[in-house]
């Protein structure tokens, strides 16, 4: 008789505006997942991104409609935050009244969901699911990738379910200003290779010149149309037509080459899969 496989363990923060529904979900995950603890609770989309900030959790509920920042705006801040190089985000799960809302884009597995109020045996599947996301993260080593929920793929989800809320197309950037001395420079987007960020510019390199602007990542991010720019960094996006390959070094850690250019970018674990087989 094979052995079962041993329970997940693993830390959650649950963010609803409705403190009945936190109290709901808090007791039927306690039936569905016992060994789930859960480490913080928020009422609003800035206490949600706070949250994961502070407790690091493995997983977060998030209520899609809350006040300060909805449950969308919440996960694109989340996916912003500084888990390290070799850390994962949380496992995001968005808790819903709204089902007709981007149900084929929950099926596909970026993040999952539940639909109001928490019905035990279509939490139980999500558990399962999250659970065995969480399981296959314990067992990687560090040269290992991960399918999971990078910052690339995520961003390019909310988008999508973004426009699914507001009815509209999303509208991306073709253009960046740049200020060189005096003049302002205009640069369009689609002869941009790569940004890359410090504490306070952003560079912004072409095949023939680099510039400088203010604008941190987390703001292009969600400016720039994410099938062509992919995040493989908290501090970098890339033009995935500029790709001329993946390169690993003695430690394992993956470099994103350019065409044209010498010059190598790195990729953070969490993004690494978005390389597999490359």
């Amino acid at each position: 008789m094979a052995a079962s496989s041993p329970p997940i363990t693993a830390r959650a923060v649950i963010a609803d505006d409705e403190r009945l529904m936190r109290d709901q979900l808090r007791s039927r995950l306690a039936q569905v997942w016992p060994e789930l603890s859960i480490v913080g609770e928020a009422k609003n989309g800035l206490e949600a991104v706070s949250a994961v900030a502070s407790f690091r959790p493995d997983v977060i509920f998030l209520d899609i409609q809350m006040p300060g920042l909805t449950g969308v705006e919440a996960a694109r801040e989340i996916a912003q935050i500084d888990v390290g190089e070799d850390g994962f985000l949380p496992e995001i799960v968005f808790v819903t009244a709204y089902d007709q809302y981007a149900i084929e884009a929950f099926e596909q597995g970026v993040v999952d969901y539940v639909l109001k109020p928490a019905e035990l045996e279509r939490l139980r599947i999500t558990v399962q699911r999250v659970q065995r996301r969480i399981g296959l993260r314990n067992q990687l080593g560090p040269d290992d990738a991960l399918d999971g929920p990078s910052s690339a793929p995520l961003q390019q989800w909310l988008h999508t379910l973004s426009a699914k809320l507001s009815g509209k197309q999303p509208h991306y950037l073709e253009w960046i200003q740049a200020s060189m001395g005096q003049t302002l420079k205009m640069i369009a987007v689609q002869d941009i290779l790569f940004f890359v960020s410090d504490e306070k510019y952003t560079r912004v390199q072409t095949a023939a010149q680099e510039f400088l602007i203010r604008k941190p990542i987390k703001e292009l991010v969600d400016e720039l149309d994410p099938q062509i720019f992919w995040q493989i960094h908290r501090s970098s996006l890339v033009n995935v037509g500029a790709i001329a390959g993946v390169q690993r070094d003695e430690r394992g850690r993956q470099y994103v080459l350019l065409k044209g250019l010498s010059e190598r970018l790195s990729v953070s674990r969490s993004a690494g899969h978005l390389f597999r087989g490359m």
